[in-house]
């Protein structure tokens, strides 16, 4: 009998073309389900283990080591750690106790079950392994045939491998049909699901994008161009960012080709979808610059704690710049990787106007100097306390209207005036914790309301929801409920 079984799995082993041991695993799986029959607990776990050189077998039952807190979750499979100690001192938490059971015999096995197991682990090993050959390719397009459509989803095969490509990834107003021969990009590899869903495929993907201009210009290959990434508007515009390496080529024209080719055969693939070529910069606001390309740009203002540029064009260029409902901006926005503010000059000094008349009344305020000096402040690009307090001395004596006095002066007032507004929040906060007791409170909610003078559940339960819609971002549901917990302990007291 132990001889028949390693010729059994001698002949499946090269009957389907996969390893040995896949197969002794297989037989081991059977060989475990028929045994558990025997058995009227639910969760027993048996583990069978085939001899690879004399083919013999050994069944045993084994229960998982769980941690004393945890309790047996299933007892008829697992043990706590205390227990498993008694007898195996070394044993640790998710290590398994054994127990050795009968075996079945092979010959009294349900042949349709063990035909079953076996055949499906060999099917999953050889799907397995005909994945692992397509995947060591490298490809990152897959170009296959539609084998078949539904309303969700069109299986792709390309050899023996097939894919999925759901109806969200596809192209506005694409349409397949089976035996139709399509390309895209493969957006996902999952090695544990089953079937076609091991390989999703998108065609909306900006990566797919980019996979077909490699395809079609060499020049990317060969390490004379970069291309830096890309955003998509599906089926309508999008924009590709391209670096060269080598000086003397111009990116966009290698991109386009002559007379067009390259980008058309890229366009064509996805359905006519314009391309805009953008160079990319080191420098962000440069790269901006061109990534707004065709709109012109007359400044730009950027911070890099928030990542956002404002950028300000005339009001010729503005529509451009913004493009069909927003489409070039938010494009841009993408593919930078910056939050973008589009604004006209007239809106511009609009806001620098009032950021300024702001400023203007902090430092007057805080610093007790005159509108004079605040304004020499904003000029030289003082914008907080903070930079007043804290910036070396050696800058601020380069202005030619301080001496250093008056820097010493403005610098030890800005440092009082921080000072202060840090007691005064922390006394805030102090008279707030009531209120934040209260579940669903935040912290800037509490001082929302604080700036109100709400500093207690009362004050708080005393208001109308329109009072606290007026004072809070809340909408009206979330007052309401707010305001009611608020009063909970109303009725608990009258209780």
């Amino acid at each position: 009998m132990n001889r028949e079984v390693l010729m059994l799995v001698d002949v499946l082993a090269r009957e389907k073309n996969v390893d040995v041991d896949v197969v002794f695993g297989a037989l081991e799986a059977a060989l475990a389900s028929a045994a558990k029959r025997r058995y009227t607990e639910e969760g027993v776990d048996l583990r069978v283990q085939i001899d690879r050189d004399t083919g013999s077998y050994e069944t045993f039952r084994r229960w998982e080591v769980v941690p004393n807190e945890a309790g047996l979750q299933e007892p008829d499979r697992e043990i706590l750690l205390f227990e498993a100690q008694e007898d195996m001192p070394e044993i640790e938490v998710g290590e398994f106790v054994e127990e050795e059971v009968e075996s079945v015999e092979i010959g009294r096995i349900g042949a349709q079950t063990a035909k079953q197991v076996i055949l499906q682990r060999i099917r999953d090993a050889e799907r397995d392994q005909l994945l692992q050959d397509f995947l060591a390719r490298g490809d990152k397009v897959m170009m296959g045939t539609v084998k078949r459509v539904d309303k969700v989803q069109a299986i792709v095969e390309s050899g023996k491998v097939e894919a999925v490509l759901l109806r969200e990834n596809m192209m506005p107003r694409e349409n397949f049909r089976a035996g139709d021969r399509i390309r895209a990009y493969m957006a996902e590899v999952d090695t544990t699901a089953r079937g076609a869903r091991q390989i999703s495929l998108s065609r909306i993907a900006p990566e797919f994008l980019m996979e077909l201009f490699r395809q079609e210009v060499p020049e990317i290959n060969q390490g004379t161009l970069e291309l830096k990434g890309a955003a998509r508007d599906p089926g309508v515009r999008a924009k590709l960012a391209v670096h060269a390496v080598d000086p003397r080529v111009d990116p966009v024209g290698t991109c386009v080709g002559v007379r067009g080719s390259r980008v058309t055969a890229v366009r064509n693939e996805i359905g006519g979808e314009a391309v805009d070529i953008v160079i990319w910069d080191e420098q962000p606001a440069q790269f901006v610059m061109n990534a707004l390309s065709p709109a012109v740009v007359s400044s730009i203002v950027v911070d890099e704690d928030s990542k956002s540029m404002e950028v300000v064009v005339d009001e010729e260029n503005l529509a451009i710049a913004i493009g069909r409902s927003g489409q070039n901006v938010r494009l841009a926005s993408q593919l930078t990787g910056w939050q973008i503010n589009l604004m006209s000059q007239a809106e511009s000094a609009e806001k620098h106007e009032k950021e300024s008349a702001a400023l203007v009344g902090l430092f007057t305020a805080k610093l007790d100097v005159d509108e004079e000096v605040a304004m020499i402040l904003i000029e030289e690009g003082f914008t907080s306390l903070e930079e007043v307090a804290y910036v070396p001395v050696s800058e601020m004596l380069e202005i030619e209207a301080f001496d250093e006095d008056l820097v010493e002066e403005l610098r030890t007032r800005a440092r009082a005036a921080i000072l202060t507004d840090a007691i005064a929040q922390e006394e805030k906060a102090d008279t707030v914790q009531n209120l934040l007791s209260l579940e669903g409170m935040t912290t800037a909610l509490a001082a929302q309301l604080a700036d109100h003078h709400i500093l207690t559940r009362d004050d708080l339960a005393d208001l109308a929801v329109d009072e606290l819609m007026e004072m809070t971002s809340l909408d009206e549901t979330q007052a309401k409920n707010m305001i009611m917990k608020a009063r909970e302990h109303w009725f608990t007291e009258e209780a």
